[in-house]
């Protein structure tokens, strides 16, 4: 069985109950169906890099205002319910990571179909 430090652990906390908050308590209209994918916190707690992705690409600009500006209430929200010495700042990066891999499947897809024919021949 893996190991998991504290501050993997906090990290993970942070992420379920955010995601919680987010579809259960946020009412920004700019901040649709998205995911959080990951939490990455700063050593000394004072600094939380909440990654999300969405499907909504059209509007990111938007989902990322909505989460920037709902900040301050998601941390609140947050204290209520992890009882940490220090409770982070958060701030929202967008994961592009699926998209990422995505694209690179297809390229590969694509040169496995290039490849192919060769093999044939």
């Amino acid at each position: 069985m893996k190991n998991f430090s504290r501050a993997d652990r906090v990290a993970e906390q942070i992420r379920r109950d955010l995601a919680e908050i987010i579809r259960e308590e946020l009412k920004d209209p700019r901040v649709g169906m998205l995911s959080l994918t990951a939490v990455e916190l700063t050593p000394d707690y004072a600094y939380a890099k909440v990654f999300f992705s969405t499907l909504d690409v059209a509007h990111l600009t938007e989902t990322e205002r909505g989460l920037s500006r709902a900040a301050g209430f998601l941390r609140r929200e947050l204290g209520r319910r992890i009882h940490i010495h220090t409770l982070p700042q958060l701030r929202f990066v967008y994961d592009d990571s699926l998209e990422r891999g995505l694209s690179l499947s297809r390229l590969i897809d694509e040169a496995a179909a290039m490849a192919a024919p060769e093999e044939d021949a």
